[in-house]
């Protein structure tokens, strides 16, 4: 009635990742104690090595991260911390663009790779502290969250089946436009939203925009991305097109989350571009997927789409998810000073189709 047990197991552990609490992740040769790196505190730290003991509590982190600390890997590692290392030490060893080093590590298990899959999930730096379960941390009272490793591999799909329409109505712009919105729920309680321009007709490929929730450049105007510029700018084409979609989705900083964007954000004033800044933190570039939106598309009856986007990744996401391509319309947006270096890294290192940034590049 309440959704299967693993579904169940996971959206408690988020909501425990979040709050920075541990998490027990179990996989079939055994359990881990997890604790995200993500608020870590002295105070937290101290807990959890207490929890842990006589063990020393150990680091995992990404293939991503690991490559920043100089350890070549395919997959996520442990590392073996020093027993005086601070909170204050263990934050900067997996968010600064010099993590030091050198550091011994050993591949890591499933149980743990799990745990980082889980700290994406929550939107929290892709780094956890992890212990064996010991006898104090079964008796914790309220009981640790337990999640099923392989669980946590089935979520997305998981997820995606979960959408349900929640509520919609009317809503006229400032700029003329009216439009209806319609907002879906997940199984975390996330509330993306499809906002329908005008009439469409579904019947035939309708023009659709995909928009990653953009809180600094949607709501403030940022100078550092194009994201207000685009929405702006398909609220404009879809209604001069005679209506189509925008599905407004929550994947702030191409899925990093805002806090992570904002860690970013802080390298890239540091020197990384963005596709560097991301990976120093040890996510992939670009960390979204699109199951989401087609699942929007298909309970609005849309099933085939023109994209407005500059981004192949969004048509092979689509079409991947089941969503027939028909075309795609480019957006260009203004290029300045402040977003002149990020267009570029999304054009030369992401594929991102920026005609005319290339054509501004060719002729300064």
């Amino acid at each position: 009635m309440f959704g299967t047990p693993a579904l169940v197991g996971i959206t408690r552990g988020l909501a425990e990742f979040r709050a920075g609490r541990p998490v027990e992740i179990a996989d079939g040769s055994g359990s881990l104690v997890a604790l995200p790196v993500e608020g870590l505190s002295a105070e937290r730290l101290a807990a959890f090595k207490q929890l842990c003991a006589p063990a020393l509590p150990r680091l995992v982190v990404t293939a991503r991260r690991a490559l920043a600390l100089g350890i070549v890997t395919p997959a996520p590692v442990t590392i073996q911390l020093a027993a005086d290392l601070d909170a204050d030490c263990i934050v900067e060893l997996v968010a600064n663009a010099e993590g030091g080093g050198p550091f011994g590590a050993d591949p890591a298990g499933a149980a743990a790779g799990a745990a980082i899959e889980l700290a994406k999930l929550a939107q929290v730096l892709p780094a956890v502290l992890v212990a064996e379960v010991t006898a104090a941390i079964a008796m914790l009272d309220p009981p640790i969250v337990r999640v099923a490793a392989d669980a946590i591999g089935r979520f997305h799909g998981d997820r995606v089946q979960s959408l349900a329409i929640s509520g919609e109505a009317e809503v006229p712009l400032n700029s003329g436009v009216r439009t209806r919105f319609v907002v879906f729920r997940d199984a975390v309680g996330e509330s993306p939203v499809a906002v329908i321009i005008g009439t469409p007709d579904l019947s035939l490929p309708t023009p659709v925009r995909l928009h990653s929730a953009c809180l600094t450049g949607d709501a403030f105007g940022s100078r550092r991305c194009d994201c207000g510029d685009q929405l702006k700018s398909a609220l404009k084409r879809l209604a001069g097109m005679g209506g189509g979609i925008i599905l407004y989705l929550a994947q702030e900083g191409r899925g990093l989350g805002l806090s992570n964007k904002m860690r970013a954000y802080q390298l890239q004033d540091a020197g990384l571009d963005t596709v560097d800044a991301n990976t120093t933190l040890g996510f992939d570039d670009d960390e979204r997927r699109y199951g989401i939106a087609a699942r929007m598309l298909e309970k609005l009856g849309c099933t085939r789409v023109v994209l407005l986007t500059n981004n192949p990744a969004k048509l092979d996401g689509l079409a991947h998810a089941g969503i027939e391509i028909a075309g795609r319309v480019p957006l260009e947006t203004p290029i300045n000073a402040d977003n002149r270096r990020y267009l570029t890294a999304k054009a030369a290192r992401s594929g991102h189709r920026l005609d005319h940034l290339i054509a501004s590049l060719a002729n300064p």
